[in-house]
């Protein structure tokens, strides 16, 4: 069987690639020196990141639009309702799961051949795709033959529509949604939509796609600006914002809001966090030095960190005045 002159040739040059990538692949190309900082994914961060989102049963299974049923009731004893209750923890915890935090991707724009040959044959681009089922979507081979006959990987645009194609995931489109648009989000942020938003983006897109990245910080960009942090407590997308805005050092409006609504811990977690990711600090020196907890570890955070340390210093005294003598002393 004769096979078309652009298929033979995107064949034979995959058998080469892939003979030359077993002997290219060196221990020397993948050690990279990790960054001493935390990492998203760290165990640690991880356990702050929960302990400040909160669990809030009625929000983590609040209505969802679906077909009206008839309510179902059941009759209880007290050992089945705490069962029942356990199970709902653990449904609830499952759904507070966190989606990745991950740097951009690298565009791809690798030039593979350049078959002057092939110059003019044939009026369109032609896209092979690698189609083996148990191959990670990340591994699979996919080439663009353009019409001047460069062949070349295709970018990750390419990569996310052909792979949509042929392994379509349930809720991805293959064109975006306006809605993901810059200009269109401010109409959204007015009607509080934010989590909504960012359910629909953590299904369009991948987690280092620009598209991604760029809507998750311009959402949390805005609940910063307005104070609007109940809007994510409780959900999976709050640990991504308190480390978007640890990473970039503006803790402050949060920090306030954690105080006023009487939540200490989360207040002390968060400059945990904040002294773990920025470890030159004073404050984290100080507070290492002088192995500083609860209000004291606030308290000199603001005094050298802060840039509303007036409004958090309000905040606290405002808080201490609610509590006991004793421990507020």
């Amino acid at each position: 069987m004769l096979l078309h002159p652009l298929a033979l040739s995107v064949f034979l040059w995959i058998e080469q690639s892939l003979a030359q990538e077993e002997g290219s692949n060196s221990p020397n190309e993948e050690k990279k020196l990790d960054l001493p900082k935390p990492q998203f994914t760290d165990e640690k961060v991880q356990h702050l990141l929960y302990r400040m989102t909160g669990l809030d049963l009625q929000k983590v299974f609040k209505p969802a639009k679906q077909e009206l049923k008839p309510p179902v009731y059941k009759l209880m004893t007290e050992l089945q309702l705490e069962k029942a209750t356990r199970e709902a923890v653990e449904k609830a915890k499952e759904r507070l799961k966190m989606p990745p935090v991950l740097n951009e991707r690298e565009p791809i724009d690798d030039v593979l051949a350049e078959d002057t040959i092939l110059d003019g044959v044939e009026p369109y681009k032609y896209v092979f795709t690698d189609l083996t089922y148990a191959t990670p979507h990340r591994e699979r081979f996919i080439v663009v033959r353009e019409t001047n006959g460069i062949l070349r990987k295709a970018t990750w645009e390419e990569r996310d529509r052909m792979i949509q194609i042929y392994f379509p995931r349930e809720g991805r489109r293959l064109t975006p949604l306006p809605i993901f648009k810059d200009e269109a989000l401010t109409p959204v942020f007015f009607q509080d939509r934010h989590e909504e938003l960012l359910d629909l983006c953590v299904i369009q897109f991948e987690p280092d796609s620009p598209d991604y990245i760029r809507v998750h910080h311009r959402i949390y960009e805005d609940i910063d600006k307005h104070a609007k942090y109940d809007l994510l407590r409780s959900t999976r997308h709050f640990g991504g914002m308190v480390w978007y805005l640890t990473n970039r050092k503006r803790t402050d409006g949060l920090l306030i809001d954690m105080i006023q609504k009487d939540m200490l811990d989360d207040a002390i977690s968060l400059v945990t966090l904040y002294h773990m990711l920025h470890p030159a600090c004073q404050s984290a020196k100080e507070a290492q030095e002088q192995d500083l907890q609860g209000v004291d570890l606030i308290k000199t955070f603001v005094k050298t960190e802060a840039q509303r340390a007036g409004y958090i210093e309000l905040a606290l005294q405002a808080y201490q005045a609610t509590l006991p003598q004793s421990a507020a002393s």
